[in-house]
């Protein structure tokens, strides 16, 4: 049976890591290249989230995300190269149109930056199961109604994905020809439409009737079906990694 989340079944000691643990590198991630400002920062944290996806096994996965994002970044070196206020320079021309040094430089950070990020939020993603990762949240107090919330935007993506396999395996069973040139592939994918948006409205109102036969606007306290297991080094990570962010602070603030 397909497993419809982006979660990827697997036996590294990155799967086995507590969910908070994972939330707080990806937020140690974000802040710490922005708040150093350095463009070794941002190179440094980009390989330890590298390493860290290589070593859970989802580097196959993290690697297509890579290469769309590539394809957008591109603009950022174009319009930095040419427009950085900051720009001194010249580092080459091609007629009259001149690129320079520092918005190069620039847009290198930020390309650093977006990979770093993508690598550790696909690490919490790829190696942390859904319902692991709400459930670790709610206890920590957060509101079982955004926790719901939180848990359907995870799964909506595999689950449409899912969707549309299933009408486009019955339209191919029907004689319809939904491959080939870009022409067909676009003509084929328009009938998609309408029983794919259908198919998910029957699903949110199924899902819906599911939640009020299982109280979930009860008052009373909810209880757990899984207790779940703690990383052993759960605490002593938390605190590293929050000491970490600290004394980048005081460090940003002293130099």
């Amino acid at each position: 049976m397909r497993t419809l989340s982006l979660y990827q079944e697997g036996n590294s000691i990155i799967h086995k890591i507590d969910p908070i643990t994972k939330i707080i590198f990806v937020l140690i991630t974000i802040l710490i290249p922005i708040i150093m400002g350095t463009l070794n920062s941002a190179f440094a944290f980009l390989l330890i989230s590298l390493t860290l996806v290589i070593i859970a096994g989802v580097i196959k996965k993290v690697l297509p995300i890579v290469g769309f994002t590539s394809i957008i970044l591109v603009t950022v070196i174009i319009i930095q190269g040419l427009y950085y206020f900051n720009n001194r320079t010249p580092f080459f021309a091609i007629g009259t149109v001149v690129f320079y040094k520092e918005g190069l430089l620039y847009a290198l950070e930020i390309i650093l930056r977006i990979y770093s990020i993508i690598n550790s939020v696909s690490l919490l993603m790829f190696t942390t199961k859904p319902s692991d990762l709400v459930e670790a949240l709610v206890k920590k107090g957060l509101s079982p109604r955004i926790g719901y919330v939180f848990s359907s935007v995870l799964q909506i993506i595999p689950q449409m994905m899912s969707t549309v396999d299933t009408i486009i395996d019955a339209q191919r069973s029907r004689g319809m020809e939904v491959e080939g040139s870009f022409s067909r592939r676009i003509r084929a994918f328009i009938p998609l439409i309408g029983p794919a948006v259908i198919s998910s409205l029957i699903d949110t109102k199924e899902r819906a009737m599911a939640l009020e036969v299982r109280a979930f606007n009860s008052r009373y306290k909810k209880t757990f079906l899984n207790e779940g297991t703690t990383f052993k080094y759960a605490d002593v990570m938390q605190v590293s990694l929050i000491s970490i962010l600290i004394i980048s602070i005081v460090l940003r603030f002293v130099h």
